[in-house]
């Protein structure tokens, strides 16, 4: 697939990017020095001196990225992003055409480990077997012999990893799994924890999955009989998720059975009917949830989708989103589309255009005014004040931040006169 219409990708001059960089340092102050939200912390406390800082100095921005399709009419794509993290721990799986016995059943899932990565990478290559080696997913479908399978898979891997880690050189990592498994007839929504994964339907989030926190009144009614407490909204005051696979040391009460312990890997498991008004399925760990609402997200790939028919740059501009957003964590998203999903249309790409048009007379007003007063361009006031303009047209759920490429362009374009002439000289030499 190509893209209709992307971003900029012209050269930036040295100059600018160590003003980008120095942007970047102070959005970075303020995100890692404010006070965060409730539910938008790690998932596992540790102390640093331990485990080393959870948080590097600058952000990892490379992207792992993948797409493809089957021909049954399903396209995917994924990105992920290690971010500021210390490590990444998420991992996927992405099979459009399941197994050579079902080749009309798709399955897409995301794992966001914590406290390490073993369980979230046993999990991804792993966890379809062991759903399929109960017998329960057949070509007939039987849907409620369906769920009893996937959730009597989750059950079996996560006692097939513990006896491992009792055994073998594990670390004590656990993950979070949010899946979609798809027949020709069915959706069966899968989750384990407090990754999500949404449908579109009729351009609106028809369903979504639940986020497993300690807080919420069933898990901690399950947490208590176990013999736990909920402190800061954490298991123990430790752990910030009820239900995932590995975090065997919260499943060592030998008189509860396996999805009473105090983090259960019981998942959730719901089925909807495919309908031919179904446009895409959004899959993602929660460091994408931390930074954006399924409303939201629902809205800004609708609008995506209809400037640009490169899934792949869609994943990219949403991770790359909640990053300008503020989120901290490790991200990792697939977004699966239908038939019924939006298509690029002239109509969208010509007032894609004449936003950016408009954007970059903003942006070169703005160093006008600078430039009367005598003073130096500075990006960050220049994205502070087009933040505050209230600019229309901008694409739903995403604001001003995912124009951040389109504003770093055309102030490169206007404000290159600007540039001291030391910094000319020491450009030229290189």
């Amino acid at each position: 697939m190509r893209t209709a219409r992307r971003a900029s990708t012209m050269e930036v001059p040295s100059f600018l990017r160590q003003l980008v960089k120095e942007t970047e340092k102070m959005v970075t102050f303020f995100f890692k020095g404010g006070r965060r939200e409730s539910g938008t912390d790690d998932d596992y406390f540790e102390n640093e001196e331990d485990i080393g800082r959870p948080y590097l100095e600058r952000p990892i921005l490379a992207k792992d990225m993948a797409e493809g399709g089957s021909k049954w009419g399903i396209n995917y794509a994924m990105a992920s992003m290690q971010g500021w993290r210390a490590q990444m721990e998420d991992s996927h799986t992405c099979m459009p055409e399941m197994t050579e016995a079902l080749p009309e059943w798709s399955y897409f899932a995301v794992f966001d480990g914590h406290a390490g990565k073993m369980v979230a990478q046993y999990c991804s290559k792993n966890l379809l077997d062991f759903i399929l080696d109960t017998g329960c997913v057949t070509v007939d479908e039987d849907v409620e012999h369906v769920k009893d399978g996937i959730r009597d898979g989750f059950l079996g891997i996560d006692r097939h990893m513990h006896t491992q880690v009792r055994n073998e050189n594990w670390d004590n990592s656990g993950s979070t799994a949010t899946a979609v498994m798809m027949s020709p007839r069915n959706i069966y929504f899968i989750n384990c924890g407090d990754s999500r994964t949404f449908l579109c339907r009729n351009s609106q989030v028809v369903f979504y999955t639940e986020d497993h926190k300690p807080f919420n009144p069933r898990e901690k009614e399950r947490i208590q009989n176990a013999g736990g407490s909920v402190t800061l909204q954490r298991i123990n005051g430790s752990l910030a998720v009820s239900r995932a696979l590995g975090d065997f040391d919260f499943k060592e009460v030998e008189w509860r059975a396996q999805t009473e312990q105090l983090v259960s890997p019981e998942p959730e498991v719901y089925e909807l009917e495919r309908t031919p008004e179904d446009e895409f399925l959004v899959v993602a760990c929660d460091g994408v949830w931390d930074a954006i609402s399924n409303e939201e997200l629902c809205a800004f790939v609708r609008n995506r989708l209809q400037v640009c028919d490169d899934l792949r740059e869609i994943c990219s501009q949403v991770i790359d989103l909640c990053l300008y957003k503020g989120s901290l964590d490790n991200m990792s998203i697939i977004i699966i589309c239908f038939d019924g999903a939006p298509k690029v249309t002239p109509e969208a790409l010509q007032q894609e255009a004449a936003l950016e048009r408009l954007i970059e007379q903003k942006v070169a007003e703005i160093i006008n005014v600078i430039r009367s007063k005598d003073e130096e361009p500075d990006l960050l006031y220049v994205m502070k004040f087009l933040a505050s303009e209230g600019i229309p047209g901008l694409p739903p759920g995403g604001g001003i931040s995912c124009k951040r490429d389109c504003i770093i362009a055309a102030y490169q374009k206007y404000a290159a006169a600007f540039r001291p002439m030391d910094i000319v000289g020491s450009d030229d030499s290189t």
